[in-house]
């Protein structure tokens, strides 16, 4: 019998902007083709969920979700800390990779980009951590921020393999994604529907649930719309 390799726990973040005059766009990722995982592929930016992210200090660095709330909308499989940081790992690793911080100030109001751009370099380069950038900021994780989406799971016979929760965020005011990164070779915003004919032409490589996602979007005309019913 042949060894089935337990998932790593993922998040991954749905950028979402509106555009004229109607409707919206999403953000799509090109991922190096030497990276073992997606190598080449288009996605979404996410990644693994790491210890940290669930730690007592980032816990207190997180507003607009509780750590029960958490574990009610994930699974009860996890602790209410475990669950938390799902949301955590989603809100660091689209800093990581895309330079989308979605955070909030102690009063409660939306950062505007200021220094990111200098943040992320140092978050990237190891002369700063995710944690040490919000506390020296005195910023705080706004979980609310995110919608859940929906859960994937690699299948059991691939090598590498994760289990992971998809989450849509709308593009904060004033910031804009990087282009590229160290795990970013392009990146593109498209309509749901051009990505998917894009993705037909052979031009735009995906997994099944990238483009899976796409077409559930697909089938909305606003932002709202899509937080509107994904909220429930």
């Amino acid at each position: 019998m042949s060894h089935i390799i337990k998932p790593r726990q993922a998040a991954t973040v749905i950028l979402l902007r509106e555009t004229e005059p109607k409707g919206f766009e999403v953000f799509l990722t090109r991922r190096p083709d030497a990276m073992p995982f997606l190598g080449g592929m288009y996605c979404f930016p996410g990644g693994v969920v790491r210890k940290d992210d669930r730690s007592l200090r980032m816990i207190e660095r997180c507003r607009g979700l509780a750590p029960e709330q958490a574990r009610k909308i994930a699974s009860a499989q996890f602790s209410p800390r475990q669950a938390l940081g799902i949301w955590v790992a989603a809100v660091r690793e689209l800093f990581e990779e895309v330079g989308i911080l979605l955070a909030v100030d102690s009063s409660g109001t939306a950062i505007l980009p200021g220094k990111l751009c200098e943040k992320h370099r140092a978050a990237m380069d190891g002369s700063s951590t995710f944690l040490s950038l919000l506390r020296d900021e005195d910023l705080y994780c706004d979980l609310s921020s995110l919608v859940y989406f929906s859960h994937w799971q690699t299948p059991a016979q691939n090598a590498l393999r994760f289990d992971t929760r998809f989450f849509i965020a709308a593009l904060p005011r004033q910031q804009t994604p990087l282009e590229t990164s160290e795990e970013v070779t392009h990146s593109i915003w498209l309509l749901p529907d051009l990505a998917m004919q894009r993705y037909g032409r052979g031009d735009l490589p995906m997994i099944f649930p990238t483009f899976a996602s796409l077409r559930t979007l697909a089938d909305f005309g606003t932002i709202e719309s899509v937080m509107k019913e994904f909220r429930r």
